[in-house]
C-alpha cells in the first residue's frame, strides 16, 4: 500500500518515520520531496581500474566539491546526497524517483529502493542530460515514495551504510 500524504504526516508527527529537517515542502500527495545537500562528488575520467575488492581510495575516482550550486556537465555522472535524515521502521520501505522538473531536463537516476530499517542521508547516482544543468542546494530533487510492507521485516538493514552522513562513496567489503 502507497502512503498518503495524511497517512505521511501521521508517522512523521509520531516519530515513526523520521525526516530530519522537515521542510514545510517535504510532505507531497503521495510522498516527500527531499532536498538535494551542498556537496556533490565528480566521477573522474581515468584509466585507472578501480578494485572492488582492495585499495579503493575514493579520491583516485570521485573529485569532491561543496557550494550552493552545481553545474552538472553533459552526459556527466555524479553522486549527490539527500539534506534530510531519514529513519524508516522495520515495515515501511522507500522507492525513490528523480522529480519529473529534472527528469524533463534529461536527467536521469537509476532505480532505487530506501530498505525497511535504514537510517542515514541518501547517497545517489545522476547522471546529466545532453546539454549542461545548474543543480542548486536545498532544492527538492527526488521524490521517495513509502510503501506499507505486509508485516515488519525480519532482518532490518544493517548494512554498511547505515547511519551514513552526508555524501558517501562506495564501500566494499
Amino acid at each position: 500500500m502507497i502512503l498518503s500524504n495524511s497517512e505521511l504526516r501521521r508517522l512523521v508527527e509520531g516519530k515513526y518515520l523520521i525526516i530530519n529537517p522537515l521542510k514545510p515542502d517535504t510532505i507531497r500527495e503521495n510522498g516527500v520531496d527531499l532536498h538535494l545537500g551542498n556537496k556533490i562528488a565528480r566521477f573522474k575520467q581515468t584509466v585507472k581500474t578501480m578494485d572492488t575488492k582492495e585499495n579503493f581510495n575514493p579520491e583516485e575516482f570521485f573529485e569532491v566539491e561543496v557550494g550552493d550550486k552545481f553545474l552538472l556537465k553533459p552526459n556527466e555522472k555524479i553522486l549527490v546526497y539527500t539534506l534530510e535524515y531519514l529513519e524508516l521502521p522495520n515495515d515501511l520501505m522507500g522507492f525513490i524517483e528523480l522529480r519529473s522538473t529534472y527528469a524533463r531536463c534529461g536527467l536521469t537516476l537509476p532505480p532505487t529502493v530506501v530498505d525497511g530499517g535504514f537510517k542515514g542521508n541518501l547517497t545517489l547516482a545522476i547522471s546529466g542530460s545532453n546539454f549542461p544543468v545548474k543543480l542548486y542546494a536545498g532544492e527538492r530533487f527526488i521524490h521517495v515514495v513509502f510503501a506499507k510492507l505486509s508485516s515488519p521485516i525480519q532482518k532490518p538493514y544493517s548494512g554498511k551504510y547505515q547511519k551514513q552522513k552526508g555524501l558517501t562513496f562506495p564501500k566494499f567489503d
